[in-house]
Protein backbone atom coordinates (compact mmCIF):
# COMPACT_ATOMS: atom_id res chain seq x y z
CA UNK A 1 0.00 0.00 0.00
CA UNK A 2 1.24 3.43 -0.83
CA UNK A 3 2.24 5.97 2.13
CA UNK A 4 0.01 8.83 2.04
CA UNK A 5 2.40 12.12 1.84
CA UNK A 6 1.95 14.19 4.88
CA UNK A 7 0.72 17.56 4.97
CA UNK A 8 3.50 20.11 7.13
CA UNK A 9 1.93 21.59 9.64
CA UNK A 10 0.49 25.35 8.73
CA UNK A 11 0.83 27.47 11.15
CA UNK A 12 -1.88 29.55 11.78
CA UNK A 13 -1.71 33.16 12.74
CA UNK A 14 -5.04 34.72 14.39
CA UNK A 15 -5.51 38.43 14.37
CA UNK A 16 -4.76 38.96 18.08
CA UNK A 17 -0.55 37.92 17.50
CA UNK A 18 -0.33 40.30 14.66
CA UNK A 19 2.61 42.66 15.72
CA UNK A 20 1.73 46.76 15.21
CA UNK A 21 2.70 48.48 12.66
CA UNK A 22 6.31 50.02 13.22
CA UNK A 23 7.70 52.82 11.60
CA UNK A 24 10.04 52.72 8.74
CA UNK A 25 13.65 51.91 9.71
CA UNK A 26 12.54 51.93 13.91
CA UNK A 27 15.23 49.98 15.62
CA UNK A 28 15.06 51.13 19.41
CA UNK A 29 14.64 48.75 22.00
CA UNK A 30 11.10 48.41 22.73
CA UNK A 31 8.95 47.04 25.45
CA UNK A 32 5.52 45.10 24.27
CA UNK A 33 2.62 44.39 26.56
CA UNK A 34 -0.74 43.65 25.25
CA UNK A 35 -4.08 45.54 26.65
CA UNK A 36 -7.78 44.44 26.77
CA UNK A 37 -11.59 45.27 27.90
CA UNK A 38 -14.72 43.81 26.32
CA UNK A 39 -13.63 42.61 23.44
CA UNK A 40 -10.95 45.11 22.52
CA UNK A 41 -7.33 44.32 22.33
CA UNK A 42 -4.41 46.48 22.26
CA UNK A 43 -1.15 45.48 21.35
CA UNK A 44 1.92 48.11 22.40
CA UNK A 45 5.21 48.83 22.12
CA UNK A 46 6.92 51.54 24.08
CA UNK A 47 10.08 52.43 22.02
CA UNK A 48 12.67 54.44 24.32
CA UNK A 49 14.66 57.37 22.79
CA UNK A 50 11.12 58.77 22.04
CA UNK A 51 9.65 62.29 22.12
CA UNK A 52 6.35 61.39 23.32
CA UNK A 53 3.81 60.38 19.85
CA UNK A 54 1.63 57.75 19.85
CA UNK A 55 0.56 56.23 17.40
CA UNK A 56 -2.00 53.76 16.88
CA UNK A 57 -3.22 51.73 13.92
CA UNK A 58 -0.64 53.85 11.95
CA UNK A 59 -2.49 57.29 12.39
CA UNK A 60 -1.24 59.89 15.04
CA UNK A 61 -3.44 59.39 18.24
CA UNK A 62 -5.31 62.62 17.95
CA UNK A 63 -6.87 61.43 14.25
CA UNK A 64 -7.46 57.90 15.85
CA UNK A 65 -9.22 59.20 19.37
CA UNK A 66 -11.08 62.47 20.51
CA UNK A 67 -10.71 64.61 23.26
CA UNK A 68 -11.14 63.24 27.13
CA UNK A 69 -10.33 59.39 24.99
CA UNK A 70 -6.95 61.08 24.36
CA UNK A 71 -6.23 61.88 28.06
CA UNK A 72 -6.98 58.53 29.47
CA UNK A 73 -4.86 57.18 27.40
CA UNK A 74 -2.17 59.50 28.08
CA UNK A 75 -2.41 58.83 32.08
CA UNK A 76 -0.14 56.02 32.59
CA UNK A 77 2.75 58.28 31.15
CA UNK A 78 1.94 61.49 32.67
CA UNK A 79 1.55 59.82 36.36
CA UNK A 80 5.03 58.18 35.91
CA UNK A 81 6.73 61.15 34.07
CA UNK A 82 7.70 58.90 31.25
CA UNK A 83 5.56 60.99 28.72
CA UNK A 84 8.63 62.51 26.69
CA UNK A 85 11.01 59.07 27.60
CA UNK A 86 9.09 56.47 24.75
CA UNK A 87 7.30 56.72 21.78
CA UNK A 88 3.85 54.67 21.78
CA UNK A 89 2.96 52.17 18.75
CA UNK A 90 -0.33 50.42 19.31
CA UNK A 91 -2.13 47.97 16.95
CA UNK A 92 -5.95 48.23 18.65
CA UNK A 93 -8.96 45.73 17.25
CA UNK A 94 -12.50 44.78 18.19
CA UNK A 95 -14.77 47.07 20.46
CA UNK A 96 -16.01 50.41 19.97
CA UNK A 97 -13.66 53.42 20.74
CA UNK A 98 -14.08 53.88 24.36
CA UNK A 99 -13.52 50.18 24.63
CA UNK A 100 -10.25 50.85 22.60
CA UNK A 101 -9.07 53.54 24.88
CA UNK A 102 -9.41 51.65 27.78
CA UNK A 103 -7.44 48.48 26.58
CA UNK A 104 -4.94 51.21 25.26
CA UNK A 105 -4.45 52.48 28.48
CA UNK A 106 -4.10 49.24 30.19
CA UNK A 107 -1.44 47.97 27.33
CA UNK A 108 0.76 50.89 28.13
CA UNK A 109 0.45 50.49 31.73
CA UNK A 110 1.64 46.79 31.70
CA UNK A 111 4.42 48.09 29.01
CA UNK A 112 5.99 50.42 31.78
CA UNK A 113 5.82 47.79 34.42
CA UNK A 114 8.06 45.48 32.18
CA UNK A 115 10.29 48.73 31.90
CA UNK A 116 10.41 49.52 35.41
CA UNK A 117 8.88 47.04 37.94
CA UNK A 118 9.16 50.34 40.95
CA UNK A 119 6.61 51.65 38.78
CA UNK A 120 4.00 48.83 39.05
CA UNK A 121 2.52 49.78 43.09
CA UNK A 122 1.51 53.29 41.65
CA UNK A 123 0.09 51.74 38.62
CA UNK A 124 -1.85 49.10 40.66
CA UNK A 125 -2.93 51.94 42.99
CA UNK A 126 -4.99 53.96 39.97
CA UNK A 127 -6.16 50.80 38.81
CA UNK A 128 -4.55 50.37 35.38
CA UNK A 129 -3.05 46.87 36.07
CA UNK A 130 -6.38 45.45 36.60
CA UNK A 131 -8.28 44.17 33.57
CA UNK A 132 -12.10 45.30 33.77
CA UNK A 133 -13.59 42.17 32.76
CA UNK A 134 -17.37 42.93 32.60
CA UNK A 135 -18.26 41.53 28.98
CA UNK A 136 -21.93 41.87 27.68
CA UNK A 137 -23.75 39.04 28.93
CA UNK A 138 -25.14 36.15 26.43
CA UNK A 139 -29.19 36.19 25.58
CA UNK A 140 -30.72 32.91 26.57
CA UNK A 141 -33.29 31.34 24.82
CA UNK A 142 -37.12 31.79 25.67
CA UNK A 143 -35.93 35.61 26.86
CA UNK A 144 -35.52 38.87 24.53
CA UNK A 145 -32.29 39.70 25.56
CA UNK A 146 -29.54 37.87 28.37
CA UNK A 147 -32.51 38.74 31.19
CA UNK A 148 -35.45 40.39 29.91
CA UNK A 149 -38.25 38.23 29.67
CA UNK A 150 -40.97 38.29 27.51
CA UNK A 151 -44.42 40.12 29.15
CA UNK A 152 -45.93 38.21 31.85
CA UNK A 153 -49.88 37.32 31.29
CA UNK A 154 -51.81 36.92 34.44
CA UNK A 155 -54.71 35.03 32.34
Amino acid sequence: MPKAKAKPPVAAKTSHEEAPKVPAGRKDRFFYANGKRKSAVALVRLYENGKGEITVNGNPVADYFFGVLIGKIKTPLKMTNTAKIFDVVAQVKGGGVYAQADALRHGISKALTTFDPALRPALKKAGFLTRDSRVKERKKYGLHRARKAPQWAKR
